[in-house]
């Protein structure tokens, strides 16, 4: 019986923080980046194209994982990773640009999916929430980091934040020395999932929780690096710190996330996320200081850490190991498919103030709707 030790376990997360920055590792640097490539759409689509890849390419990927198993998923997703992304900063057509991007998103849940499979495969119970936490906290560290970096490499030369997806090239390597290319049989799954029966009602409503939670979320994304230039006179490299900051309350609130769970119920997180979300863009309408600044980050990165890390360990508790594939493919559907969706934003409005406060809105809708609908499921 294959085990995945500790060095395993960190290639794991690594790997997990590069779901993140697929989009957002250019957001800093996207006004000079926009100007220098004379990019004619939403500057938001180049960070957001990626996720609309994801969606498209999830059900292909979810049917393959378990015919080719998740350790050669895992190496066929970072190669075309590193290497779709970095080419990125090279392209001068606008179609071919957009294209690299998108392709960019069928690497990416490639990349995700086998690394949840592997936690799914390999942990059980109590240590596989927490590692579900760790990776949430590892995704967001990720954020912290490449956020970050992408701001100061962008104040340098546009091009330079591109580089960062080589990092993938690191991982793979990793992932060979590391982790186990085992069979099914050889991994330490929960006897019990054998016996699931899929609950379709289940699945679906972590699928639309899912969604929701990362089109409020990355709604911040895609209008903060112009948002906060533009009225508080940021430069590129303190929007990454800005970022930054969000995920580090993030990261913090997903460690604690398994202790809130014991104590309020999973559905209950769920909807107390979408709060902290109501809060944040709540704050960001009455935002005339950097004190509501600190306010928004914190209450977004909050609404983060109780939300989609345990709709991703919930989406695997509610599968069998026959559909653990199928429904992990749907999950990222949701998450990357929330991402794209927040492009539209701008259609709301050309004052971010209504976006803000249409957002707050639908926070305040979604987190009632949440609240009705777990309790219904776990009547």
């Amino acid at each position: 019986m294959k085990k995945i030790t500790n060095i395993g376990i960190f290639t794991l997360l690594m790997v997990s923080s590069l779901t993140i920055m697929v989009g957002t590792v250019i957001a800093p640097a996207l006004s000079g980046l926009v100007k220098n490539l004379n990019f004619n759409f939403s500057p938001g689509w180049l960070i957001t194209l990626p996720s609309l890849g994801v969606v498209v390419f999830a059900p292909l990927v979810g049917r393959l994982l378990p015919k080719i198993g998740s350790f050669k998923m895992l190496c066929f997703g970072l190669l075309p990773y590193a290497l779709l992304g970095v080419v990125g900063a090279y392209l001068e057509n606008d179609y071919i640009l957009m294209v690299d991007r998108f392709l960019l998103g069928g690497a990416t849940v490639a990349v995700q999916v086998s690394v949840t499979s592997f936690i799914a495969d390999f942990f059980t119970g109590e240590k596989r929430m927490k590692l579900i936490a760790w990776q949430g906290m590892a995704i967001e560290l990720g954020g912290v980091l490449f956020l970050s970096i992408g701001g100061v490499l962008g104040e340098f030369h546009w091009q330079y934040p591109f580089y960062i997806y080589l990092l993938a090239l690191i991982c793979l390597l990793l992932v060979v020395k590391t982790l186990p290319n085992y069979t099914k049989k050889e991994s330490v799954v929960d006897e019990s999932n054998e016996a699931k029966t899929e609950n379709n009602n289940n699945v679906m409503l972590i699928f639309y929780a899912s969604l929701l939670a990362m089109v409020l979320f990355f709604v911040s994304f895609v209008t903060l690096p112009i948002y906060l230039p533009s009225t508080f006179g940021f430069s590129e490299s303190v929007t990454g710190y800005y970022m930054a900051f969000i995920s580090v309350v993030a990261i913090i609130t997903a460690s604690q996330m398994p202790k809130v769970v014991k104590k309020i119920g999973d559905g209950n997180t769920i909807a107390l996320g979408f709060v902290f979300f109501l809060l944040g863009y709540a704050s960001l309408v009455m935002s005339g200081s950097i004190i509501f600044l600190i306010l928004v980050a914190i209450f977004i990165g909050i609404g983060f850490g109780f939300t989609i890390p345990l709709l991703n360990h919930m989406m695997i508790e509610a599968s069998s190991n026959k559909n653990l594939g199928k429904n992990l493919g749907l999950y990222s559907m949701g998450v990357f498919g929330g991402q794209f969706l927040s492009t539209f934003i701008d259609y709301v409005s050309n004052d971010y103030a209504m976006i803000y406060g249409f957002a707050a809105v639908l926070a305040f809708f979604i987190a009632i709707g949440m609240y009705i609908a777990f309790k219904k499921s776990d009547a």
